[in-house]
């Protein structure tokens, strides 16, 4: 009996030891990929001209999949207990290892494993439990955020309902230029970021290095991150949580000085080098400690400061530039500062939580002639933000306002990544809450995002050589040109709805719609034939 049991024990004991060290081979699928947009936009850095020329010359677009793996998880999985990695493929963003399946499994614990995918198919029904192959699922229904205490800033500007779309500014590049941001690199409330591989570096410009994260007198460019890239699990969601962001100092709280201009603008190089997507600043420009280098009110007029014509120059070179309005409404100064006052950017004024204007924020003035400043508003009124401490509080200022709407720009972008910078601009300001009527205090209105991405989306907007419709802006009669014979052509208007409010026919003697009863607002029409349409937006002032 005795020998019975000990052969029993010895076959278990195999058994275990072979399935505890037998080496298996698996596929570690990583979650993401370093500086995606970054890589995209500067395409030399990960092919060479012949593959670059190839692609061109056979209309293949550059992607994701040329972006080479990540080498900071690479280097990481080589540490884990008893792991080989011995090949890696940037097309499935995987890594080929090595090991145990209990150690294989192990990675499953690891924050940047997306799945494991064991060679032998018997163990993946087991390891698919203990390995992180459900994250994206967990992922897709965790999208409907608990914001917590963003709530209202998050629901003003509609940018929500794109969150529950999955576009939560995934791909999208920003570059935030401040005064300092200790704690980025280590507090709670950007943990998800860091572990994400979404927040990619900076430097400091003031102090020529790259500790950025040091505390020097200003924890301002942390609480501005935290409107767009915080998250507290049920307590606090920023308006791009999975955006990517540089983090650049380039204001001196300690003085004012025409120089924290040229780094500004040094620091926009360095992001369109680096092939940013937007750039947001909360930073603004009037007076200086030596009152010879002030700027006067009338200076506001987009061509005089040198960061507004930095600014511009960025705008030219493809950045989306959102600047917050500044705070001098209730001051003698009043009008926006620099480089605000740029026409090229989006000027971003403050409201409080109930849409109300909030007299602090800086209203357009005589300076900015023939352009609207600022250009739209969110809230900066009491808005809430995370200091360098890991705390949750509240603070006044367009410094707020800018980077809550940036962050859903940035959302906004990923769900029409064909647009341009300026069309982007374009669609929000339409979708404004007073976009036919604005004033120089809120601009355009309080935009919906959502609304943006449908007039969007719902829009061709490329040349069509057969109609053409004018004036647009339209105070009574709409005229249709008809650039080919058409012997009849039907019109449907419809509101921002969707709603059908308006059916006629036209035709050569007959080219004009009068839309005078219709209220103030954006319409849709589409003009058809039977064998074609197109479909356009007017503005009825």
């Amino acid at each position: 009996m005795y020998s019975f049991m000990k052969n029993i024990f010895t076959i278990l004991l195999l058994i275990f030891i072979t399935k505890s060290f037998a080496q298996e081979d698996a596929w570690i699928y990583l979650i993401d990929k370093p500086n995606v947009a970054a890589s995209i936009a500067n395409p030399t850095s990960i092919l060479t001209q012949k593959a670059i020329d190839r692609k061109q010359n056979h209309n293949i677009a550059i992607d994701e999949r040329d972006v080479p793996v990540n080498e900071t998880y690479i280097s990481d999985l080589k540490s884990q207990t008893g792991i080989t990695v011995l090949a890696k493929s940037k097309w499935f963003n995987a890594v080929h290892i090595r090991g145990t399946e209990d150690d294989i499994n192990a990675l499953g614990n690891l924050t940047y494993v997306e799945s494991i995918d064991f060679a032998n198919q018997n163990l993946n029904t087991s390891s698919r439990s203990n390995s992180r192959l459900n994250k994206t699922e967990t992922e897709d229904e965790t999208i409907a955020f608990t914001y917590g205490d963003t709530q209202n800033q998050v629901e003003m500007i509609n940018v929500d309902h794109l969150h529950l779309a999955d576009f939560t500014g995934d791909g999208i590049t920003i570059a935030v230029m401040d005064a300092g941001f200790p704690g980025v690199n280590t507090i709670d409330a950007f943990q998800r970021l860091r572990d994400n591989g979404d927040l990619l570096g900076g430097y400091d410009f003031v102090d020529r290095t790259s500790e950025v994260y040091d505390f020097i007198g200003s924890n301002h460019g942390t609480k501005v991150l935290s409107t767009m890239a915080g998250f507290v699990e049920d307590e606090y969601v920023g308006t791009a949580p999975e955006a990517s962001y540089y983090v650049f100092r380039t204001e001196d709280a300690g003085s004012e000085n025409p120089v924290e201009e040229s780094y500004w603008v040094e620091a926009a190089e360095r992001a369109d080098s680096l092939g940013v997507d937007m750039i947001n600043t909360s930073l603004g420009y009037q007076t200086f400690d030596n009152s010879n280098y002030n700027y006067t009110p009338a200076d506001m007029n987009g061509e005089t400061a040198f960061i507004s014509k930095g600014a511009s120059i960025a705008v030219e070179k493809g950045i989306l530039v959102v600047v917050s309005a500044g705070n001098s409404g209730a001051t003698d100064w009043q009008t926006v500062g620099a480089p605000a006052d740029s026409p090229n950017v989006l000027s971003i004024g403050g409201v409080n939580a109930d849409g109300d204007y909030v007299t602090f924020s800086s209203q357009g003035g005589a300076a900015q002639v023939g352009y609207q400043k600022p250009d739209v508003v969110a809230r900066a009124g009491l808005a809430y933000v995370i200091n360098e401490n890991n705390t949750i509080v509240q603070n006044n200022g367009t410094s707020f306002s800018g980077p809550i709407l940036c962050g859903g720009i940035a959302a906004l972008w990923q769900a029409i990544p064909n647009a341009l910078p300026t069309e982007i601009m374009d669609y929000v300001r339409q979708s404004a809450s007073q976009y036919t009527d604005p004033d120089d205090f809120l601009g355009y209105g309080i935009p919906d995002l959502e609304l943006a991405k449908n007039l969007a989306l719902s829009l061709d907007e490329e040349p069509f050589e057969d109609f053409r419709i004018y004036p647009n802006p339209v105070k009574s009669n709409l005229n249709v040109i008809l650039l080919s014979i058409v012997n009849q052509l039907e019109v449907s208007i419809y509101n921002q709805l969707g709603q059908e409010i308006l059916n006629q026919f036209i035709n050569e003697n007959s080219k004009s719609i009068n839309v005078s009863g219709l209220a103030s607002g954006l319409y849709i029409i589409k003009l058809s034939t039977k064998s074609i349409s197109k479909t356009f937006k007017f503005i009825k002032h």
